[in-house]
């Protein structure tokens, strides 16, 4: 649809994140990209639920990404929740509270939704297809994986632990200590226990976390890289983390954790994670842009 413009906006553990996307043949061209950080999976981990000051902040945050992506002149928008809307007590009042502050569809993705989106949004950014194709949604509520073939995915799997979970699970001190590292593996192992995806030819990772931990770790996460970079977030604090590699603190406080559970399934998987330049946000609007194509 040649000039086509769909606004995404996402709700995630951690952030809210605007993608504003157009098409270019079977690619997508970004337009605009807003991110802000609000912590929504620390208060669901906290309390159960989100607070009606964090409803209020997130209402107008989503508000306020809504009316930039309109005045971009999109001709649909999109809110998408992930793990927030699966995982707090109050997540009816929450979608409610999105639908009214961007006057757009809200929709909750299920953990299957929420992986083949992020599946068909990675593949869109990549310039070859491998025959066989993993691709890990790792988020701060919950992480997805996919394994599939250019036609789609042909095994699935979503893990109820995300980097914030995690996180809070273990009451990491800052910095965290080479202690913190076995407790750590052996509560993300018993989550995976019993885990045995196909062994696919080449493997991606996807999401903020593992962007972030791209500056630190580079953009090949294989076992060396990945118990490097755990070595460097055992020693620092999040602020020394946050200042050295450019980085929210809120974000830099989770990144021991998405190395923990990324270990684990990159070890199970048996090829290294490569940190995917698109992902979710692209799978959705990929999918808007085929609905407004059949309408």
């Amino acid at each position: 649809m040649p000039g086509v413009r769909v606004g995404i906006v996402d709700v995630g553990s951690n952030t809210v994140r605007l993608l504003v996307a157009a098409p270019s043949g079977s690619r997508l061209v970004t337009v605009r990209e807003r991110r802000a950080f609000l912590g929504l999976g620390e208060e669901i981990e906290s309390y159960g639920w989100v607070s009606d000051v964090k409803l209020r902040e997130t209402a107008e945050v989503v508000r306020a990404q809504a009316v930039e992506a309109r005045e971009l002149g999109v001709h649909h928008v999109e809110v998408v929740v992930t793990a927030p809307g699966r995982q707090a007590a109050n997540a009816q009042e929450l979608v409610q509270a999105l639908t009214q502050a961007s006057g757009a569809r809200v929709r909750v993705l299920s953990p299957e939704e929420e992986g083949r989106l992020a599946f068909y949004g990675v593949l869109t950014g990549l310039d070859t297809l491998p025959a066989s194709i993993a691709v890990c949604d790792l988020g701060g509520g919950s992480t997805e994986l996919v394994i599939g073939t250019p036609g789609g995915p042909v095994w699935e799997c979503s893990l109820d632990l995300g980097c914030v979970r995690l996180t809070h699970r273990l009451e990491l001190a800052d910095p965290p200590g080479t202690e913190s590292l076995p407790r750590g593996r052996a509560e993300v192992h018993k989550v995976l226990e019993g885990l045995a995806p196909p062994l696919p030819r080449a493997a991606f990772v996807t999401g903020g976390t593992a962007r972030a931990l791209r500056r630190i770790a580079g953009r090949k996460l294989g076992a060396k890289q990945i118990e490097r970079a755990e070595a460097i977030l055992c020693k620092h604090s999040s602020h020394e983390i946050a200042d050295q590699y450019d980085l929210d603190v809120s974000r830099a406080k989770t990144l021991l954790a998405g190395c923990l559970i990324l270990g684990e399934i990159q070890e199970r998987i048996a090829v290294p994670l490569v940190v995917a330049r698109t992902g979710l946000r692209e799978g959705v609007a990929m999918d808007v842009m085929a609905e407004l194509a059949a309408a």
